[in-house]
């Protein structure tokens, strides 16, 4: 020990008193911030409902007034899956629909399957993009359904793909989509809904789903179960808390922020004018729809952005630690490149509750919480480590911040029964709350790391998307067509 230098206790105790109190705050902060969304969520929750009461969603969309809507499907080797994805999209419960499936320099079947499984002919029509793209290599209709249109292209990633369909669309309205999503038959009807009643609308978006574990047939989720694969199960209950939670209540705060690039549709023009999708971030959904409603806003537009509870998509989730970071860390990154570039607007009164209330809670909540929650870890354990607080107190402690997260999730999970009865078998609901309380041990602490990896990668520039893996839907055969009696003779 060299004279005259503090010792590590007194340096950790010296150090304490200002870095607790801003985490205690911190603390404190965020769990009221998440309070005041689940009560805002449930607010709005009524409203929505008690507004769709009587409301004939078959009648609005198939007056003349409906806008015809283009699906965005980008693939990137997608051969596992792209069948099942493009049999849900062509049986969807609405009127004037086109479907643009969009493969992005594939390197494994996913074109020779889609023109197995769907009649595939070339045709040939004139590219004249208005937003700039990678090459398109041949376009193919299908001989069984006039309506889905499928473009063979140069690889340029997932926002260059959803531009060249951008180009190509023919609707009033586009629809983007993952291409391993499953769009339920009605959800698209109701997703429209806010559009066709209000022009202010710009975006709206659905919730999504894991689809893990779920039985489909032609496209279509047969039966609702929770998964009991860990990572998947534990999903489940994240999901549901981010749109019933968040982007519900956030419906009431002053709008959103994401529109999920599972599961969203846009007016095609304020699209097109605002130059579609950017290229150079791995966050360019939300990038989006910030930008969409800063135009709104700045140039007297529409800027309204709703998120829909109803509507649901399913998504295969990830099922591997390796895969699942590195989609952690990507939308972070995502996150933080959209936050920073657009960075104006925290605070700004000129950009209403968005400006004042929604952006300064991504920043405060949905950007540094993972700094905070682990640097809170790191002070717990230092100061355990030198006895500035009692081992009962740390235990407590951590009880109650496990037990206000679990109040959440369940308090979700009763705001998802209460509206929608998606989960029918009392067990269903019982794993629930497991995946719950097992989210906490272990998981939780995990995507902090990665979170933090995420942030990190971005300082350094880093803006790969890393490798995806897919298992495709768990399907079961269809049923067979019943035996033609025979007729009497």
């Amino acid at each position: 020990m060299i004279p005259g230098l503090p010792t590590f206790p007194a340096l950790v105790e010296a150090m304490m008193g200002p870095v607790e109190a801003a985490v205690l705050v911190y603390f404190v902060l965020i769990n009221f911030s998440y309070t005041a969304l689940l009560v805002a969520a449930i607010v709005e929750m009524r409203r929505m409902r008690n507004e769709a009461v009587g409301i004939n969603d078959h009648i609005v969309v198939g007056s003349r007034l409906a806008p015809t809507i283009s699906i965005l499907a980008p693939a990137y080797n997608e051969e596992a899956t792209i069948t099942a994805s493009v049999q849900s999209l062509l049986t969807l419960d609405y009127p004037n629909l086109e479907v643009v499936v969009i493969a992005d320099g594939c390197k494994d079947r996913t074109i020779d399957v889609l023109r197995e499984e769907f009649a595939l002919v070339e045709v040939h029509r004139a590219y004249a993009p208005r937003v700039k793209t990678k090459g398109v290599v041949a376009l193919y209709r299908s001989v069984r359904h006039a309506n889905l249109l499928v473009v063979d292209k140069l690889n340029g990633g997932k926002a260059d793909a959803l531009n060249v369909g951008l180009n190509l669309a023919s609707g009033d309205l586009v629809c983007a989509i993952d291409a391993d999503t499953l769009i339920e038959r009605g959800a698209l009807v109701r997703l429209a809904r806010p559009m066709i009643i209000d022009d202010s609308v710009v975006a709206t978006g659905g919730t999504i789903r894991p689809v893990n574990a779920l039985a489909t047939r032609n496209g279509q989720v047969l039966d609702v179960t929770v998964p009991r694969n860990l990572l998947a199960g534990i999903q489940v209950v994240e999901y549901l808390r981010a749109f019933l939670l968040g982007r519900l209540g956030l419906n009431r705060l002053g709008g959103n922020l994401i529109i999920s690039g599972a599961f969203g549709l846009f007016r095609r023009e304020p699209m097109l004018e605002a130059g579609g999708w950017l290229h150079d971030t791995v966050g360019e959904d939300m990038e989006l729809v910030v930008r969409l409603r800063r135009l709104g806003y700045e140039q007297g537009g529409p800027s309204g952005v709703v998120f829909v509870p109803d509507p649901t998509a399913w998504t295969e989730v990830p099922e591997s630690w390796g895969v699942l970071g590195r989609q952690r860390d990507r939308w972070h990154r995502g996150l933080t490149d959209t936050l920073w570039r657009h960075r104006a607007l925290i605070g700004n009164p000129k950009y209403g509750a968005m400006g004042l209330i929604v952006f300064p809670y991504f920043v405060l909540v949905e950007l540094l919480a993972p700094v905070v929650e682990a640097l809170g870890l790191l002070i717990l354990a230092a100061s355990l480590s030198v006895g500035l607080i009692d081992r009962s107190f740390a235990i407590l402690f951590f009880a109650l911040a496990v037990g206000i997260g679990l109040v959440l999730s369940v308090a979700t999970l009763l705001l998802d029964q209460a509206s929608f009865m998606r989960f029918r078998k009392p067990y269903d609901l019982a794993w629930l709350v497991w995946w719950s309380v097992a989210e906490n041990l272990g998981y939780r602490q995990m995507t902090v790391y990665w979170r933090l990896r995420g942030l990190w990668k971005y300082l350094r520039g880093r803006s790969d998307w890393g490798a995806m893996t897919r298992k495709g839907f768990a399907k079961t055969p269809a049923t067979p067509a019943p035996a033609t009696p025979p007729r009497p003779s």
